[in-house]
C-alpha cells in the first residue's frame, strides 16, 4: 500500500500543481527535491508573486526509519520502525477575497522488531479559510467534499465535517482558523473497511480538490479590493500562523521527525499582522466573518 499511495500522490502534485500555474497564468512552481538523512526525502514545489497566489506549496514527502522517542511514547511503543508519506499544499492569494486553503493526504505504517506492519493508517483533509465571507463559496466547497464522501459512506461527511471544526479550533482565541471542510485521521483497517477501502476513499477525496477551489478563485481573482481590506486578510492570516505553529498536528510531526525546516514552514504567509486588540467595525463584513468563526455552521444538509 505504501508503494500505492506514495505513486498516486505523486501524480496528484503534479496534476494540482499543473492547474495552479494555468489558473496563476504568471508564476511557476520552484521545485526542490531533499533527502532526510535518517531516511526518506520529499519534492516541495513552491509558488510565489504571481497574478494570483501571493505564495503557495504543493509538497510531497516520505520519510522512514527508527520511530523518534517522542513518537514512541505518543504511540505506547518501546521500539520500532515507521513510514509516512504524503501530500500537503496551502496557497495564500493576492486578493483577500480569494481565499487561503489548505490540503494534506497522508499514509502512516509503522513496524515490529522483525520488520512486520503493525498498524497502518491514511489521514487528511481539505478546509477553506476566507478573509471576506460569501456564503454561496462555503455552500459550494462542503457540496464538493460531501459529494465525494458520499461516495463511500453517508456518514463519513457529517463526521468529518465535525472534525475539521474541532481540529481547526484556535483555542487561544476561541475562534475557528476556517469555515471548515473535511478531516479525518487514523482511518485503520476494520471489518466494514478493507485498507484498500480507505485509499480509495481518500484518492476520492484528493481528486475533488480542485473541483472544490479552482471555481471559487475564478469567481473572486477579479474583485477589486482596498488598503484597508488587504491590511484586514494580513491580520487574519496572523491567526492562521498562530495554528499553525501551536496545534497543527502536521508541523509538530515534521519538527519531531526531523523533517525539512523550509518545507514545515511552507504554509506561512509572506506577509502577515498583529494589531493590538484590533476588532472589525460594528456590523462591518470584517465583523460578519468574525461571528461565523465563533460559531461553526451547517454548510449544506
Amino acid at each position: 500500500m505504501r508503494n500505492t499511495f506514495y505513486s498516486y500522490i505523486e501524480k496528484l502534485q503534479d496534476q494540482i500543481s499543473s492547474k495552479l500555474e494555468k489558473v496563476d497564468g504568471k508564476a511557476t512552481f520552484q521545485e526542490d527535491l531533499w533527502q532526510r538523512k535518517e531516511g526518506g526525502g520529499g519534492r516541495t514545489r513552491i509558488i510565489e508573486n504571481g497574478t494570483i497566489f501571493e505564495k503557495g506549496g504543493v509538497n510531497i514527502s516520505k520519510v522512514f526509519g527508527e520511530l523518534p522517542e517522542v513518537l514512541r511514547k505518543q504511540f505506547g511503543v518501546e521500539e520500532g520502525d515507521f513510514f509516512a508519506c504524503g501530500l500537503s499544499l496551502v496557497l495564500h492569494p493576492i486578493n483577500p477575497f480569494v481565499p487561503t486553503v489548505h490540503a494534506n493526504w497522508r499514509y502512516f505504517e509503522m513496524y515490529n522488531s522483525s520488520g512486520d506492519i503493525v498498524n497502518q493508517w491514511f489521514g487528511g483533509g481539505q478546509d477553506l479559510t476566507p478573509y471576506y465571507l460569501f456564503d454561496q463559496d462555503a455552500i459550494h466547497f462542503h457540496t464538493i467534499c460531501k459529494t465525494a464522501c458520499d461516495k463511500h459512506h453517508k456518514v463519513f461527511y457529517p463526521k468529518f465535517k465535525e472534525l475539521c471544526d474541532t481540529y481547526f479550533w484556535n483555542t487561544h482565541r476561541n475562534e475557528a482558523r476556517g469555515i471548515g471542510g473535511l478531516f479525518f485521521d487514523y482511518l485503520k483497517e476494520t471489518e466494514e473497511f478493507t485498507i484498500q477501502d480507505r485509499f480509495n476513499f481518500v484518492k476520492e477525496i484528493g481528486d475533488s480538490f480542485l473541483d472544490s477551489y479552482i471555481p471559487i478563485v475564478e469567481k473572486r481573482k477579479e474583485i477589486q479590493f482596498t488598503k484597508h481590506q488587504k491590511e484586514w486578510q494580513e491580520v487574519r492570516r496572523g491567526r492562521y500562523v498562530e495554528f499553525n505553529l501551536v496545534h497543527d498536528k502536521g508541523t509538530l510531526f515534521g519538527l519531531k521527525t526531523n523533517g525539512r525546516i523550509e518545507s514545515i514552514l511552507m504554509s506561512l504567509p509572506p506577509i502577515v499582522k498583529w494589531k493590538y486588540n484590533y476588532l472589525p467595525e460594528e456590523n462591518s463584513q470584517e465583523e460578519i466573518l468574525l461571528k461565523v468563526l465563533a460559531n461553526p455552521q451547517k454548510w449544506i444538509i
